[in-house]
C-alpha cells in the first residue's frame, strides 16, 4: 500500500533533515517522502514529512510561518552564530533592564532585511556558504527580506558575565533565527549567539500533533499508518474549498479548467483552492485566474 498523507514528525538533535527522511523511508518501504523545510542538526521540534503524493504539496507547507522557543545568550559571539561555534569576542554584559530587551525585540518585529550567515546553504558563486566557510573564507551576501511575526521575551537569567534571554519568535520561512539573536544583541551592544532553539509550529502542525522516531518504529511494526497519517487536504486548510458535482470529477482528474457557477472574491484571483467532489473526496488544488475560473495546480489521482 503506498502512503498518501504528512506525518508531523518530531526530529531529535544530532540528525539532518534528511536522515529524517532516510528513516520514514526504511519505515515505509516507499521512496517518495520528502520534508517542508530544513531543520539544522543541532535543533529539534516539528518536522512536517509528506509521503506519496503529498511530496506535491510540500513547496506550500514550506511556506507557512514557523514558530520556534529559543535562547540566546548576550556576551559571546561564535564563528557560527550559534552554541556549536568556535567563540570569537567576549563582553562581560553589565546591567540590563528587561525593557529595554523589550525594545530590542520590538524593533525587529515586521518586514527586517538578515544577511544569510556564512554556515547557511545559500548559494554564492556557484557554492554554498558553508561550503565557503570550511575553507575560511568569508564572501559577500545579499541581505534577504524576512518577516517576523510575533517575538516575545520569556525569561532571562545570568551565566556569569553573560545574560542570557530566552524567547519564541513566529517567522516567515527563511528566517535564521541564530541571525536575528545577534543583530538583536548588536543592537543591545553586545555581542551574542544563539543557544537553544527548538521549532514548535511549522505551519498547521504543533508540539503536540508530532510524533517521535521511536514511536513511528512501533507504528511500521504494527502497520498501523493511518493512526499518524494526517490527510494532504488537512495540511493545506489555509486555502479556501471548493466543491465540483460528481459528473466533473473526471474532468478535474483529467486537468480541465473550471468554470464556476458562483464567482469567488476578486481578492482571491492568483490564488489556490481546494477542490472537494460533492461526496467529499479531495482530489486537486486548482489556481484561480479571475473570479470565476480555475485552472490546475496539482491534481491527485486516488492516492
Amino acid at each position: 500500500m503506498t502512503l498518501f498523507g504528512v506525518i508531523p514528525v518530531w526530529k531529535p538533535t544530532g540528525m539532518t533533515s534528511h536522515d529524517v527522511v532516510a528513516e520514514l523511508r526504511c519505515m515505509t518501504g516507499q521512496r517518495k517522502v520528502g520534508h517542508t523545510g530544513t531543520l539544522d542538526p543541532a535543533v529539534e521540534g516539528v518536522l512536517p514529512i509528506c509521503l506519496g503524493q503529498a511530496t506535491r504539496i510540500a513547496e506550500f507547507i514550506q511556506e507557512l510561518p514557523k514558530r520556534y522557543a529559543g535562547s540566546m545568550v548576550l556576551g559571546a559571539s561564535t564563528d557560527t552564530q550559534d552554541q556549536t561555534g568556535r567563540i570569537l569576542r567576549e563582553e562581560p554584559v553589565g546591567p540590563l533592564d528587561p525593557s529595554r530587551i523589550d525594545e530590542a525585540f520590538q524593533q525587529f518585529q515586521g518586514e527586517i532585511d538578515q544577511v544569510p550567515p556564512m554556515v547557511s546553504a545559500v548559494r554564492v558563486g556557484g557554492r554554498r556558504l558553508y561550503e565557503w566557510a570550511r575553507e575560511g573564507k568569508e564572501v559577500p551576501r545579499r541581505a534577504r527580506r524576512v518577516k517576523i511575526y510575533e517575538l516575545v521575551r520569556t525569561g532571562m537569567g545570568r551565566e556569569g558575565d553573560r545574560l542570557r534571554i530566552d524567547f519564541e519568535v513566529l517567522c516567515s520561512k527563511g528566517t535564521y533565527v541564530r541571525t536575528l539573536c545577534v543583530d538583536i544583541g548588536a543592537w543591545l551592544g553586545y555581542p551574542a549567539h544563539m543557544s537553544r532553539l527548538v521549532r514548535v509550529q511549522s505551519g498547521p502542525f504543533f508540539l503536540q500533533d508530532a510524533v517521535t522516531l521511536e514511536e513511528l518504529g512501533e507504528v511500521a511494526r504494527r502497520g498501523n499508518w493511518e493512526d499518524v497519517l494526517v490527510p494532504p487536504d488537512a495540511a493545506l486548510g489555509h486555502f479556501p474549498s471548493l466543491v465540483v458535482s460528481s459528473s466533473a470529477r473526471q474532468g478535474v482528474l483529467n486537468g480541465m479548467w473550471l468554470q464556476l457557477e458562483r464567482p469567488l472574491d476578486f481578492q482571491a484571483v492568483g490564488g489556490l483552492v481546494r477542490v472537494y467532489t460533492e461526496e467529499g473526496e479531495f482530489c486537486a488544488l486548482y489556481r484561480l485566474s479571475a473570479p470565476d475560473i480555475a485552472r490546475p495546480e496539482k491534481v491527485f489521482r486516488n492516492g
